[in-house]
């Protein structure tokens, strides 16, 4: 391999860099590409339905440089259960951020800009799928795959009951060179990396001079160029090489990175000969800031004694008024990344929130944003700071930025905005964006030849969701492993990335008739609550009355949008329903048993504090309800029993106790149970929920047993040679 370098300056500035390589290579019979293999799994995921963002399942990989060919394997087990239908998986895959999709149609918030992303659908032919996705030259770095189930249909699924599952467990290969030039028997291929350092405009790579045979005949290269690296984001170039060779250029290449240049030959066992040369361009340069960058941490700390004019963008724009202003391609703007929370990030230029942009040259801002910034959304907003009849064009972009701006096409591939007089200010979101250094160049347009400057005030930060989603939305943090992403679940009927879809949201009345259901239908507990009073049951219309106020008020704070009203916190709210609930049919059933009023209270606070300490570690599981419940009822079987057999007779005695309240009771508990469980959905909520509310309501006033009358005397210890006997109803004592 013979190198050689040459270093030409044009006369308009534009530094030309050009490196020529030549090869001579001769594939042996029997040779073999050098490469290693690594491999990473992760481990399998249980698969929802799609309602929102956090149904999904996301993992990410990481691949390494160099690596030639990514194979993902991709294995879907579908569940034995009676209720499993077969259900496509959906998956996509996007290089450096999260995917941001949109399975069931809804619209995006305005002026949000999301990045393409590439989708898999992953067919289901028996109970385990394996589908393989193989993609050659991958882009380096983390990669993030999404996957999920088709369209949740509104259905209420209870933690416990039998369900479908699907699990879903991607792997990852990859073969990876460590070695160049890379031989292999059946074709010829050359693989190089290219350092791109910062300000390369352009970078090209041409193939020239090729001879092949044992004599080295010129003839036809049969050889493919390619530039770059695969990505749904793009940014792959690949060209055929003729009988003079062939070229392929990169505009805007990304910075401070590694470009591959591959090189193939489509005609094994040949010795082939041709010269690679690769060129990038440096278009301009900001001037140097010099060794003494102490200036901008006095000025962080408000301690520098040198004053700024407002509206100045940065040292380096004041430096070249102080000289020669024509000289400069390019105002290069220090900025101040602060972390203020998890997914909180704030850049803010040094000088102050103005900026200086000038019609002659662009102004440059660098943000750079880590993996742990990548799971929010990146938020800009751009305001003029003048009357004056101007627009100022502004490109965002990643990995390297746009330094020549035309009017007619200011951006190119990059994200665009305008401001002016009619739109002094705009503002643009772009959902989980990728961890790379992002760009925002600024440049003054105007009709006249005397444009001057203006100032502008751009704000970038990366917020948790848009808009903290809104009135109808919340925003959650979810995590996946080690990693940290926000959504938003969107309440009342509204959908979109950012809960701002109203094609199917539900009206004010129909939020006003949900909240008044749920909570008026709690009322339904004070016939049970009056009952157990006048039967002397204190404690358990104690709990009967907790129960109604906790739900009513719970119930009215889980509602969306204008129609909400919390007295406390949600989650107490919400524990003190599940806890009082339970506790009710707890209760319930024990007063049914007859058991004595010692026993009796002695459960009721033992099941209380473990009913509590269920609820603690899982308040919907299905054991919490069901534990207490099966437990009463043996309770109340086992004291039935021994009162039969004692009496000889069935008990309770009495065929109307059982026709008109005992079986009454049961069917409605029954009911209540079965829509509770089975019948509720998103849709029929208020009507199913508050149907379960006058149920266990109806229930209770059936079941509650009626207030002993006999006087049955219990013994009590001697006192003093006396022995007190006692009512167990009435608490009345006698000397006998």
């Amino acid at each position: 391999v013979e190198r050689t370098s040459r270093v030409t300056i044009t006369p308009d500035c534009l530094l030309s860099v050009s490196v020529d390589l030549s090869f001579n290579m001769c594939v042996p019979l029997g040779g073999e590409l050098t490469l290693v293999q690594e491999l990473s799994s992760k481990p399998a995921q249980k698969l929802s339905r799609y309602g929102w963002y956090g149904n999904i399942r996301l993992t990410m990989f990481h691949i390494p440089d160099d690596t030639v060919v990514a194979r993902w394997l991709f294995t879907v087990t579908r569940g034995s259960g009676f209720n499993c239908g077969t259900h496509n998986v959906t998956m996509y895959m996007r290089w450096g951020a999260p995917p941001v999709i949109d399975p069931v149609g809804r619209l995006f918030p305005n002026n949000t800009v999301t990045s393409p992303v590439l989708s898999l659908n992953l067919p289901m032919t028996s109970s385990q799928s394996n589908t393989t996705f193989n993609l050659s030259n991958p882009a380096p770095g983390d990669w993030y795959l999404a996957a999920h189930l088709p369209r949740d249909d509104g259905r209420i699924e209870h933690k416990g009951f039998p369900s479908c599952s699907y699990l879903f467990q991607p792997q990852l290969s990859v073969r990876r060179a460590v070695d160049t030039p890379i031989l292999q028997a059946t074709y010829l291929s050359l693989s190089v990396r290219v350092f791109v350092p910062e300000f390369v405009s352009s970078l090209s790579v041409s193939v020239s001079g090729c001879t092949w045979g044992e004599g080295l005949m010129n003839g036809d290269c049969s050889l493919s160029l390619t530039l770059g690296s695969s990505s749904p984001q793009g940014g792959l170039v690949r060209v055929n090489c003729s009988l003079i060779g062939c070229s392929a250029v990169l505009l805007a290449p990304p910075w401070n990175t590694w470009i591959r240049v591959t090189v193939d030959s489509y005609h094994s066992n040949r010795t082939t000969a041709f010269s690679i040369s690769v060129n990038y361009t440096v278009g301009c340069k900001p001037q140097s800031v010099g060794m003494s960058g102490d200036d901008y941490i006095n000025r962080l700390h408000g301690n520098s004694s040198t004053t700024t004019s407002p509206g100045n963008g940065s040292v380096v724009a004041e430096a070249g008024r102080h000289n020669n202003v024509s000289s400069e391609c390019v105002w290069s703007v220090p900025v101040l990344r602060e972390e203020l929370d998890v997914l909180s990030v704030r850049f803010s230029p040094i000088n102050g929130p103005n900026v200086t942009v000038t019609h002659t040259h662009p102004t440059l801002l660098t943000y750079p944003l880590n993996t742990q910034s990548t799971g929010g959304t990146l938020n800009l907003e751009i305001t003029l700071n003048t009357v004056r009849n101007s627009s100022v064009m502004a490109c965002l972009s990643s990995w390297a930025p746009v330094l020549a701006l035309n009017y007619s096409h200011p951006c190119h591939t990059a994200v665009g905005l305008s401001v002016n007089v009619s739109v002094p200010g705009t503002v643009i979101r772009l959902p989980f964006p990728q961890a790379a250094t992002w760009y925002l160049t600024l440049q003054l347009f105007c009709n006249s030849s005397d444009c001057g400057n203006v100032t502008v005030t751009p704000q970038l930060h990366v917020s948790a969701c848009i808009e903290d989603c809104g009135t109808y939305g919340e925003c959650r943090l979810l995590r996946s492993f080690s990693y940290l992403y926000a959504a938003c679940v969107c309440k009342a009927g509204w959908s979109g990335w950012g809960c701002t879809d109203d094609i199917t949201a539900q009206s004010y009345g129909r939020q006003l008739t949900a909240v008044l259901l749920l909570t008026l239908s709690n009322l339904l507990f004070i016939p049970p609550i009056v009952i157990a009073v006048r039967r002397c049951y204190i404690t358990e219309a104690s709990v009967y009355l907790f129960t109604m106020f906790f739900s009513t008020f719970y119930h009215a704070c889980d509602q969306p949008g204008l129609t909400v009203m919390c007295i406390m916190d949600y989650d107490t709210l919400q524990y003190c329903d599940f806890l009082g609930s339970v506790c009710s049919i707890w209760v319930t059933v024990l007063c049914m048993a007859r058991v004595r009023d010692t026993f009796k209270h002695m459960l009721f606070m033992l099941g209380t504090l473990l009913i509590a300490m269920s609820m603690q570690l899982d308040r919907r599981g299905l054991w919490n309800m069901l534990g207490p419940i099966l437990c009463a009822v043996l309770a109340m079987v086992t004291s039935w029993v021994y009162r039969g057999l004692k009496r000889k007779q069935c008990y309770p005695p009495s065929w109307r106790r059982w026709v008109l309240f005992l079986l009454p009771g049961l069917a409605s508990a029954l009911v209540g149970v079965c829509v509770y469980v089975f019948a509720e959905t998103e849709d029929n909520y208020l009507y199913t929920h508050s149907l379960w509310h006058v149920l266990v309501a109806s229930s209770v006033v059936f079941l509650l047993p009626p207030r002993e009358t006999d006087s049955m005397n219990t013994w009590s210890p001697g006192v003093c040679g006396y022995t007190l006997c006692h009512s167990t109803k009435e608490e009345l004592y006698t000397v006998t």
